[in-house]
């Protein structure tokens, strides 16, 4: 029987601004599926929404989605 000693070591997660952040979203309304594709500034993503609502009068709920990056740190 081997013998192993194990230490936890406690780590932090946050975003890391170094590598950006995705914005996107995604029209709700029935049978529509378009969405305003990976931006990377949240003002595009919600610029589309309401250029697609204008066009469409009646899609106005939309699914927003934000990817980022997350770094995470061992604490000493």
């Amino acid at each position: 029987m081997s013998r192993a000693i194990l230490r936890f070591v406690h780590h932090t997660i946050r975003h890391d601004p170094a590598h950006g952040a995705t914005f996107q979203a995604f029209c709700t309304a029935p049978d529509c599926g378009e969405d305003s594709g990976p931006k990377d500034a949240q003002e595009d993503a919600q610029d589309w929404c309401l250029r697609h609502t204008g066009r469409n009068p009646e899609h106005v709920l939309f699914r927003r989605v934000v990817t980022d990056h997350a770094r995470a740190t061992r604490e000493e």
